[in-house]
């Protein structure tokens, strides 16, 4: 019976799955222009550059000191360590409205459109505060791209 324990926790542990998902984390862009390549090296070549700070990436994959993202519209490429940081950041997916507190009986500041990019203070429950350019507020954090955790 403990072999049959030992059997199982070692296929649990080694698992394609629960390596697979080790893999899979939200980061945001460095800086404000940030080369995304084919591959996980610079000799090869630029597929396209990103131009926001602060944007939010799912890593997918990682080689040596490259990552393998994915973005909100789909598009995929290798970025070096070096452009990432942890921080948290999101993108709407549809449009929401700006509380002054984390409900919605609370006072309105601002519409907030899709697509838009926000930078997370903290996150309570189903909420977060978070900063645009001109505001500070709560909204429901559902309809998102990006990590609230």
């Amino acid at each position: 019976m403990q072999k049959l324990t030992i059997l199982f926790a070692f296929i649990v542990i080694f698992s394609p799955n629960v390596i697979a998902n080790e893999i899979k984390y939200f980061v945001m862009l460095k800086n404000s222009k940030v080369n995304v390549r084919y591959g996980p090296g610079f000799n090869y070549p630029i597929k396209y550059i990103y131009k926001k700070k602060y944007l939010p990436i799912k890593v997918i994959d990682k080689k040596e000191n490259f990552r393998r993202i994915i973005d909100h519209k789909n598009n995929s490429g290798w970025i070096h360590i070096s452009q990432l940081k942890k921080n948290k950041s999101i993108i709407l997916l549809e449009n929401q409205i700006l509380f002054s507190k984390s409900t919605k009986y609370s006072k309105p500041i601002a519409n907030v459109s899709s697509g838009r990019l926000l930078l997370i203070k903290k996150c309570k429950l189903k909420w977060c505060k978070v900063k645009t350019e001109e505001y500070i507020g709560w909204l429901k954090a559902e309809n998102i791209w990006g990590n609230i955790n």
